[in-house]
């Protein structure tokens, strides 16, 4: 008894059909090549050094020492208070350090936040400067830590600065 299921060579899938297979196939293969990418560019490598003691970062810059005569310094640009869902004009200041690279990754620290990282520019001056933002946050007060990443030919230094962040008034 013949089945009803056509084994017939000359019956294809429809061209349609094709495309989305081939369409999703794509995705999954570019969502794999992203997730492994960000986690190999993940903060493992980085030698961490500790920053300078009280320090705020809403009343001005902070500065981390990195050793031998080296040392980096974040301002925020805060004026007073950081809220979230503000823009931050961020800047970085290096000494003793050639950067191919600086980055601010902003961190909850008693809530995972998740990861809000931001590239800064190299500006004239040799400072690097970008443009950053906290998100919503869902307390009155919210205990944040901002890491500064330099990418060196030597490999990868870091500071990191606490900083509260008030919940923006609607």
């Amino acid at each position: 008894m013949p089945s009803s299921a056509s084994t017939d060579p000359e019956v294809s899938r429809p061209p349609l059909l094709r495309l989305l297979v081939l369409f999703t196939l794509g995705t999954v293969i570019v969502a794999l090549w992203y997730l492994t990418s960000y986690s190999l560019r993940g903060s493992d490598d980085v030698r961490w050094f500790t920053e300078e003691a009280g320090c705020d970062l809403r009343q001005g810059p902070c500065r981390a020492p990195l050793g031998e005569g080296r040392s980096l310094a974040l301002d925020l640009g805060a004026d007073g208070e950081v809220r979230a869902l503000e823009p931050l004009p961020m800047a970085v200041a290096l000494e003793g350090v050639e950067a191919e690279s600086v980055m601010v990754d902003f961190v909850g620290r008693d809530m995972d936040m998740g990861l809000h990282r931001y590239p800064l520019a190299r500006q004239a001056d040799g400072a690097f400067r970008g443009e950053g933002q906290i998100p919503i946050c869902t307390e009155a007060m919210m205990p944040w830590r901002a890491r500064v990443i330099v990418a060196t030919e030597q490999g990868r230094l870091g500071s990191g600065f606490d900083f509260e962040v008030e919940r923006s008034r609607l």
